[in-house]
């Protein structure tokens, strides 16, 4: 177990005082968040200053806290190496150069002790459900570590390893990407083995650039692989597939078509039952079904399936995972205070990703409504994506209510198709959108909503579910 005195040795502290024996159960940058055994970090932020709460987090039952400088506590504040042989009253404070690389330190120390797999996933899309889908399928043979919810950065991904403890047969990691640089440092903390890509788009273009930076960006996985690494790859991208060049460890890439190591065909979607589809692999062809959701879920079980596969599992094992675990599903489905169906995937939105849940909407029986929000942070691609989901939209959709003032350019692109203006409504904000679709939906209606999370397309999930 990670206890006060590891976290000192991984800092350097050299001695390892006596009673500092007391488990460190895991870590925080939220006070709130706090529990007994934490370790709270004090980050500064651009709202508040975390070390404005140290003494909060203690209340809270955290036993350690990292600091940069001295701070009006109630309890000791130490310099690294001013910590007594023989402390006195636990929790206590330690003043470190700088608290976001003090933590990655620790993080990166902690999750040397282990000689576990570690499997790290990035892409543009679907990393996240990738990630549920595989710590599900791989849960059925070992206990698996994941990151919660989307803590996939250089923040999230450290907090996360130090959870890990003995019990841990194996570790899932999403690695997300801003900026060049940053899965290169995931990696570096994390030590993943086998590094699996899942897409590449245009999401967080507006900070990352142009597709090609956002490739070499995610390309850093791979790159950081050991040799005796694994890369699964996404072959049906050709951004993708061209990592291959860029690492010298052994590849199975995945697709949809006979190209690639593991492949799909006769992909059938069951509506609110899942999918159905043969995978191929080593000429042999194995039929799959799993409660996932949509046609687009079968790249997220192929690559779950080829980490399984160099994990040990055989087939039998495969299916029969995919039969007894419950699967995480992005999409939630809920049913409006009116009765029609609502499929939630209001959490962020980008182009592919919205053309995948307007897939999946397009495979349900009932008269279609797509409510779309503003994509953010797209850069240079805003308009083309915007459009792009527009046309979309209209091959799908009867009815189609669109927010915010980005999603005017989907609008034109609708309409350029011939769509009835009539069948078309825009509204600025959540607010508005969700109080037309509470006086208007009926039974009998399909009802898609996403959107980039700053449009919190959650007000209008929260309105539908409202009995009014």
């Amino acid at each position: 177990m990670l206890t006060i005195g590891k976290v000192l040795r991984a800092l350097g502290k050299d001695t390892n005082p006596r009673n500092c024996q007391e488990v460190v159960t895991g870590g925080c940058i939220d006070s709130r968040q706090a529990t007994q055994g934490s370790l709270f970090v004090a980050l500064a932020g651009e709202q508040t200053d975390g070390h404005l709460y140290v003494d909060q987090a203690f209340e809270g039952g955290a036993v350690l806290a990292l600091v940069e400088h001295q701070i009006d506590s109630a309890y000791h504040v130490f310099q690294l190496d001013e910590i007594p042989d023989c402390l006195g009253k636990l929790p206590f404070s330690v003043i470190v150069p700088n608290t976001l690389a003090a933590l990655q330190t620790v993080a990166a120390w902690w999750r040397a002790q282990f000689d576990i797999p570690v499997i790290g996933v990035t892409g543009s899309v679907g990393k996240s459900s990738t990630k549920e889908a595989m710590s599900a399928l791989l849960g059925y043979k070992f206990r698996v570590l994941k990151n919660k919810g989307n803590m996939n950065n250089e923040i999230g991904l450290p907090l996360t390893l130090l959870s890990l403890n003995e019990n841990h047969q194996a570790a899932v990691l999403e690695m997300g990407f801003y900026v060049p640089g940053e899965i290169k440092l995931l990696c570096k903390i994390a030590k993943p083995r086998i590094g699996v890509v899942t897409n590449i788009g245009t999401v967080h273009a507006e900070r990352a650039g142009n597709i090609e930076t956002i490739a070499r960006g995610k390309s850093e996985l791979v790159q950081a692989l050991p040799a005796e690494g694994l890369a699964v790859l996404n072959n049906d991208d050709l951004l993708v597939r061209a990592m291959a060049d860029n690492t010298s460890v052994r590849i199975l890439t995945y697709g949809t078509n006979p190209e690639a190591d593991l492949w799909a065909d006769k992909i059938q979607s069951k509506g609110l039952e899942g999918i159905s589809f043969i995978a191929h692999y080593a000429g042999q062809s194995h039929p799959i079904t799993s409660e996932l959701l949509g046609k687009h879920s079968v790249y997220n079980l192929l690559s779950s399936i080829a980490v399984a596969l160099e994990l040990g599992f055989s087939w039998i094992d495969i299916e029969e995972a995919l039969r007894t675990q419950e699967m995480v599903q992005r999409i939630r489905i809920l049913t409006s205070h009116t009765n029609a169906l609502v499929l939630d995937d209001s959490y962020n939105a980008s182009p592919s990703s919205t053309v995948a849940a307007l897939d999946l909407l397009d495979e349900m029986e009932g008269e279609k409504i797509a409510v779309l929000g503003d994509m953010l942070e797209l850069g240079q691609y805003e308009t083309e994506g915007h459009q792009q989901v527009g046309r979309k939209a209209a091959h799908v959709a009867q009815k189609i209510v669109l927010v915010g003032p980005l999603s005017l350019l989907t609008r034109d692109a609708i309409l350029d198709t011939g769509f009835p203006e009539d069948k078309v409504r825009w509204f600025t904000n959540s607010e508005e959108a969700a109080q037309f679709l509470q006086e208007n939906l009926k039974a009998g209606q399909v009802v898609l909503v996403k959107g980039s999370h700053g449009m919190r397309m959650d007000k209008i999930i929260a309105a539908l579910e409202e009995k009014i």
